[in-house]
């Protein structure tokens, strides 16, 4: 097998080009993208993903929760492959980086073993999940989780939006739902490059992040009934505002949080208000706890803790409280074998590097469950991330790919360097 060296090195423009161009579908109002899953812009940037990855020799297959596949052979085509990949799909108001490095990364790494003549003995797989942001279709993870059995796909294709539209006849609309039962293929490895979402790389002037482990999450989705009266004329001692609920609510999941210092993280985020209405107390208010942890124990503590007081809370001023899960998965570990051959090759490539813990769910999470999955990390700038403000520099958006590239070929190994 050919030695890797510190030379061999990915494109960093043409990296940096395709991601400025795949920005420009779906773009936002302030810089950003707003390319939601399954609208009319994801399926533009999915035929542009296929060709260019058909262009640098690739094979493009679909599954049935339009999850896409682009193999390239190796020399031993009954070998089981290393997959590599993230999601195409932004938030409303997203970044032009966010799931898309990873994707993009990937297709990099297949473009630059073709001008370097590097062929492996594994076959490789550039993989673009659909709907890792869950924002118009909830849960996220809906497509990796299908793939690896923890949700059932007929229940994900009843997923409904805003709007009433459901994720199956929407797939099915846009042209991307594909034959491929999700889940029958089988990985050798899975590696999943993405910005850090968070401000610590930056802080610490690393190129590289090592994730070793990522947070679990739990979304609780919470209703809160009162009653609807008028608001000039129902006195204050008569109201039961759903309003005072949430606020108390919320000032329950920050005390919480606080309590597992500094191991958790705990917010509300999406707020539905009823009849939301200026003149109107709030009848209900549906809400959604967001509580996170790369301990079992304490995500499980919290979530037990929120659900025994929060009812109280509400009773006490008139009010219902009834809560259920939107969501969940408990705090993965990435496999130690891959986390080291990503250190190496940072070491190799001459890249400052550290440990550190994912505060984002990601595709690469679900795949823990099945196979050895690992991550890289680079940093972004002021760590800011689900922004249209989002920011990353070409060269750390290289050298995550530089280690990505080191990281894949090891694990299939390069049996040609021409």
């Amino acid at each position: 097998m050919a030695a890797q060296t510190a030379n061999m090195r990915i494109n960093g423009e043409r990296l940096w080009d395709s991601l400025m161009e795949m920005a420009q579908i779906g773009p936002g109002i302030a810089g950003g993208n707003n390319r939601q899953t399954l609208t009319d812009e994801d399926g533009a940037a999915r035929h542009l993903f296929r060709r260019w990855c058909e262009e640098v020799g690739a094979t493009v297959s679909v599954d049935d929760m339009g999850t896409m596949f682009a193999r390239l052979e190796g020399t031993d085509p009954d070998a089981l492959p290393v997959y590599m990949g993230s999601h195409l799909d932004t938030q409303p108001t997203g970044g032009k980086f966010d799931g898309v490095l990873g994707v993009l990364a990937g297709l990099e790494v297949l473009r630059s073993m073709r001008d370097l003549g590097i062929r492996t003995r594994r076959p490789i797989v550039v993989t673009n999940w659909t709907n890792e942001e869950g924002t118009r279709f909830a849960p996220a993870l809906l497509a990796s989780s299908v793939f690896v059995g923890d949700i059932a796909r007929d229940w994900a294709y009843a997923r409904t939006d805003a709007r009433g539209l459901r994720f199956g006849e929407e797939l099915a609309r846009i042209g991307w739902k594909g034959l491929e039962p999700a889940g029958a293929r089988k990985m050798h490895a899975f590696f999943e490059l993405h910005i850090e979402q968070g401000p610590i790389l930056e802080a610490e002037g690393k190129q590289i992040g090592v994730v070793t482990h990522a947070q679990g999450l739990r979304w609780i989705e919470c209703t809160v009934t009162g009653k609807a009266q008028h608001t000039g004329s129902t006195p204050m001692y008569l109201r039961r505002d759903a309003g005072r609920g949430l606020a108390r609510v919320t000032d329950l999941v920050h005390a919480i949080a606080m309590q597992y210092q500094p191991d958790a993280v705990g917010a509300i985020g999406h707020i539905d208000v009823f009849p939301n209405s200026r003149n109107v107390i709030p009848e209900k208010v549906v809400f959604t706890i967001d509580f996170r942890s790369h301990k079992l124990e304490v995500l499980t503590a919290m979530e037990d803790e929120l659900l025994r007081r929060a009812p109280g809370l509400c009773a006490e001023i008139g009010l219902k409280f009834t809560a259920g899960s939107a969501g969940q998965y408990d705090p993965p570990a990435f496999d130690p074998t891959l986390v080291a051959r990503i250190r190496a090759a940072a070491d190799t490539l001459g890249y400052s590097h550290m440990d550190i813990i994912s505060g984002a769910g990601h595709d690469a999470c679900a795949m823990t469950r099945l196979f050895p999955t690992a991550m890289i990390f680079c940093p972004c700038v002021d760590g800011l991330s689900h922004n249209e403000a989002e920011a990353i520099l070409p060269e750390w958006a290289a050298a995550g790919a530089d280690v990505l590239m080191h990281a894949v070929l090891e694990t299939a190994g390069i049996v040609e360097n021409a």
